[in-house]
């Protein structure tokens, strides 16, 4: 009996031991957010890395958080604060994480940051843009012992890399806003010792979970998901494991669910796991239609899950090709804004929840924009991920100033780029790549080629550069003010309208009067130079508006169905003000479409109007641009932005006939004078159909305060870290809005929550002020939760006013050092548009006609150069020669339109006539455009077509376009073609309208 007993304990505890073991490897990943407890200290501080060191009267603070983030919008970009600032936090690892890895992931730290563990020196990471992560299990204390880290950073503009003394290109003070130390989320992730590694190559060497879509059928809604995971194995054994991969829609609800081959993975080794399955009934991606999977993908070991990763993403797909960029099997313009990165908000800068950045990108979409080029350095992760919820696609950047770079500074950008697609190529929202704020040599562009096609190769992105028009490598070009078309990879201006205006100022008839384009600027040119003539960045609400419209036509008028060489669309710079360059009179950038609290300007719904469709615009629509609460003695142009073909104004039902149209889209009604009640715009087809329309009424007298909120969905969290916007506006007994009042509001917060402020015009432009002024009746503040869960009470008052106030929920969170609410968890996705439309998105509107062969008496081995589909080069005569050129076209054909692209465009009118087989077709003045004009010629049969000057050329700076480096665009004329007697062309191009077949 004893040997008997003796034989069953050593059995239980061969048993028990055999279990212990395989729990060692039992799925215990968890990813925490790392955000909370943590304390700053503005400064170098000496021994603050020690384990020791008495942190107690530090500042208590959250992430993310910048330390001079307060400054946002009340200081110049060039005056932020810069310097060294030390984030420590204390924290325990929880129970039973014994023998398992901790790893930390940082989103960005600001420009530098060197990472110490319980004193000890782990990391310093120096490009202050992109994520890292660190491995701190060697140098942590198990539960229940402290551990500390502490971060070092150093924002100086001029910061320069320990190892080389190289500066970064991108940590540059005109356009990347200075928000120093820790301004992005932390995350605290605890694995078992065979586990899918973290996308953070620069600092881990790992590249996580690659999840792509191949072999698309759209039209049945099906793809082939592939998930490729990279595991590492450190336990001190050899493994067989595989992947066990399941996909769970936006209901939970599982859809597919397969696994991948057993691999075997060496101790201490790594590789990667990969798993394919076809998946029916699929909702692809789509512009503003963010659908999104949770992707699970489980390491099976002894057919127990030791580890578990979810990556969100979605499907869709893209295509590059034909001059155009198709999604999904449609072809779509690209049309929205070049934004700053930073993505700021005053007092805030970039550190907002992550709900906030939805609200912010949505509205983007809501203004009917589907891209967002984000500028000069890669987003945050929280932006890119809201991008996703929203459907707003992405082009998204490495790093880089405003030119092309050699040594240690190309390879920042290189390693940059690398990085930035790894830990972002799960995201479908990112669909273009960018290479360079300018054109890089072509060997350049082959360097970033391969890195997306050694990191991303399923992943549907296009990479390329800004301009790169005559490139061979790139897979998307396209300049910065000015219109390219292309018959190979798409063109897209990747910024344009650079005009800026405050949302205070409706027009000169309103208060305060601001007369247009008045104020001058305190600022100059990146160059140094002086801004000659500020009046393009001093607007009112109406001509930025009006100026915005009409840059947009030159683009639509060379979309796609318009001829074999098109313009891919453009990014209009920028949707909300910002803390950065600027040229007009205040302080910071005012070219948005919005105002840095996000309150729409008369641009948000003119390009609602403008950009309504995939390619034309499929829903009409107008807008009446202004209000309509003027003085009795006001009379005034009125203008409609409207896609109807004719537009009717109505003053109290009275009609004042057709508007006078221009640049497609604008109809102005000459004189109207100002009478109370409604005026309405009606817009019509060609057939005399109505088929949009937009009223404003006038206001009555100012009486009382009307306030709403703007919160998280779901409501504000008691966090310490939440906010709230807090809507102010002036209203009539009726409760609508004085569009003229400029009342001063005095704000009180109570209860659980801190007011922050708004901004507006006026000193320190308001930031942290608790009394400003609505301007256009109207403005926002926001307010900070505590973190108790409680009632937030807000008062305002202004004088002769009726008083308003109104309450503000917090709810309790889970906000402990470790905790297990990620911050953008349980946010909605916004499906607004609908799933990608199975119609066409665009009908062919003429057809062109090709050119075989060209002639001169001058440069007869550059005629050629005129339709060869590259804008860098063209066709001139020479000096004293003959300024005449002969087409010879592929068929006869009823030619009844022309389309050039001449040197100059932007200042130089060109007196030309046209022959069709010898028939004067054309004759008159070239007008001056963003690159592309458009010659309606007397529809004429014909298979030859003669162009010729007819006498000299005449220059013109009507067109206010400067770069921002201070230096006009010569617009390709050069000493080569300077002659007011050359007729240079860059190309020509010859059309019949659709139904001419003869």
């Amino acid at each position: 009996m004893k040997i008997r007993k003796v034989y069953l304990i050593i059995l239980l505890f061969i048993i028990l031991s055999d279990v212990a073991g395989s729990q060692e490897q039992v799925n215990s990943r968890v990813k925490y957010n790392f955000n909370y407890g943590w304390k700053l200290k503005v400064g170098d501080v000496k021994e603050a890395n020690q384990v020791r060191y008495n942190d107690e009267n530090w500042n208590e603070i959250n992430l993310p958080f910048a330390w001079n983030q307060a400054e946002a919008f009340k200081l110049d970009i060039t005056e932020l604060s810069t310097g060294i600032a030390w984030y420590r936090k204390t924290f325990q690892l929880p129970e039973n994480s014994e023998n398992k890895k901790v790893f930390i992931e940082f989103e960005g730290v600001r420009q530098m940051g060197e990472v110490f563990i319980n004193g000890q020196f782990i990391c310093r990471h120096e490009n202050g843009v992109m994520a890292f992560g660190l491995d701190l299990t060697p140098f942590l204390k198990a539960y229940p012992e402290e551990n500390v880290i502490a971060v070092r950073t150093d924002n100086d503009w001029k910061y320069k890399e320990k190892l080389t003394a190289s500066e970064f290109q991108w940590n540059n003070n005109n356009f990347n806003a200075n928000y120093g130390g820790i301004p992005k989320n932390v995350y605290l992730h605890i694995t078992s010792k065979v586990y899918q590694t973290l996308p953070l190559y620069s600092t881990l060497g790992t590249t996580g979970t690659y999840v792509y879509a191949t072999d698309f059928n759209i039209a049945e809604n099906k793809a082939v998901v592939n998930v490729s995971s990279q595991v590492r194995n450190e336990s001190s054994k050899s493994i067989d494991a595989h992947l066990k991969i399941s996909i769970k829609d936006i209901e939970g609800k599982t859809v597919a669910s397969f696994k991948s081959e057993a691999y075997t993975i060496s101790p201490k080794g790594m590789r990667d796991l990969h798993a394919a399955e076809t998946v029916s009934n699929l909702n692809f991606w789509s512009w503003g239609y963010g659908y999104l999977y949770d992707v699970t993908s489980e390491i099976i070991l002894d057919n127990q899950s030791v580890d578990k990763v979810v990556t969100r993403t979605g499907f869709r797909k893209t295509k590059f090709d034909k001059g155009m960029v198709y999604l999904n099997d449609r072809v779509i313009m690209m049309k929205g804004y070049a934004q700053r990165t930073s993505n700021e908000w005053p007092s805030l800068g970039m550190s907002v929840p992550s709900w906030m950045s939805d609200y912010s990108n949505q509205l983007m979409v809501e203004s009917n924009g589907n891209l967002v080029r984000w500028m000069h350095v890669t987003p945050w992760k929280q932006d890119v991920e809201s991008c996703d919820r929203v459907g707003l696609m992405q082009a998204m950047p490495a790093g880089d100033s405003e030119s092309d770079v050699q040594g240690r500074r190309w390879e920042h950008r290189v390693e940059l780029m690398r990085d930035a697609i790894i830990y972002n190529r799960n995201n479908p929202s990112v669909v273009f790549y960018e290479s360079g704020n300018e054109s890089i040599s072509e060997e350049h562009m082959q360097d970033m080629l391969n890195i997306r096609n050694m990191y991303d190769p399923y992943g549907g992105r296009a990479i390329g550069s800004r301009e790169m028009l005559d490139s061979k490598v790139a897979e998307y070009g396209g300049e910065m003010l000015y219109i390219n078309k292309s018959a190979r990879i798409p063109f897209w201006a990747t910024e344009y309208s650079r005009d800026e205006g405050l949302r205070k100022y409706w027009d000169e008839y309103t208060p305060p009067y601001h007369k247009e384009g008045t104020g001058g600027t305190t600022h100059k040119n990146v160059n140094g130079s002086k801004v000659k003539d500020a009046s393009a960045y001093n607007h009112n609400q109406d001509t930025h508006a009006i100026e915005n419209v009409v840059r947009w036509f030159d683009y639509w008028e060379m979309r796609p169905g318009t001829g074999e060489r098109v313009s891919s669309g453009g990014v209009n710079i920028i949707f909300s003000d910002s803390n950065t360059h600027y040229r007009g009179q205040e302080n910071y950038r005012r070219s948005g479409e919005v105002d840095p609290m996000r309150i729409p300007k008369d641009n948000f719904y003119a390009h609602q109007v403008i950009w309504d469709g995939w390619v034309d615009t499929d829903t009409p629509r107008a807008h009446i641009i202004g209000h309509w609460n003027y003085s009795k003695k006001v009379t005034k142009d009125i203008t409609v932005v409207s896609t109807a073909d004719e537009v009717v104004l109505f003053v109290n039902g009275e009609s004042l006939g057709k508007g006078i149209q221009h640049k497609r889209f604008l109809f102005t009604f000459k004189d109207v004078k100002f009478k109370p009640g409604i005026i309405k715009a009606i817009g019509y087809n060609n057939a005399g159909k109505q088929i949009c329309e937009n009223e404003i009424k006038t206001a009555g007298k100012p009486y009382g305060l009307k306030l709403t909120t703007i919160e998280r969905p779901g409501g504000t969290l008691a966090n310490g870290s939440d906010y709230a916007i807090v809507q102010v506006e002036v209203v009539d007994q009726n409760g609508n809005r004085c569009p003229t009042a400029l009342n001063m509001i005095d704000f009180k917060v109570s209860g659980q929550g801190n007011f922050i402020g708004g901004i507006a015009q006026g000193p320190d432009n308001y930031i942290g002020s608790t009394k400003l002024p609505v301007e256009c009746g109207v403005n926002r503040i926001l307010i900070k939760s505590t973190d108790k869960e409680g009632v937030i009470k807000v008062t305002a008052t202004a004088k002769s006013l009726m008083n308003a106030n109104i309450t503000i929920n917090t709810k309790d969170v889970d906000d402990n050092k470790l905790s297990n609410v990620i911050p953008a968890q349980s946010l909605p996705f916004y499906f607004g548009k609908g799933a990608t439309p199975n119609t066409p998105s665009y009908k062919v509107k003429r057809i062109p006609i090709k050119i075989i062969s060209a002639s001169s008496i001058s440069n007869v081995e550059d005629v050629y150069k005129s339709f060869d589909d590259n804008e860098l080069t063209g066709w001139s005569n020479t000096k004293n020669e003959a300024s005449v050129i002969q087409y010879e076209l592929e068929r006869e054909a009823i030619i009844n339109q022309v389309v050039l692209k001449l040197s100059g465009w932007r200042s130089r009118k060109y007196p030309i006539r046209i022959l069709v087989d010898n028939q004067v077709v054309f004759e008159g003045t070239t007008a001056l455009s963003l690159g592309y004009i458009t010659l309606d010629v007397k529809p004429t049969k014909g298979k030859v077509v003669k162009m010729e000057l007819m006498g000299s050329t005449e220059d013109s700076d009507a067109m206010n376009l400067v770069e921002i480096t201070g230096k006009v665009d010569s617009a390709g004329l050069d000493g080569s073609n300077a002659s007011t007697q050359q007729f240079p062309i860059i190309e020509v191009e010859f059309y019949q309208l659709i139904d001419q077949n003869n």
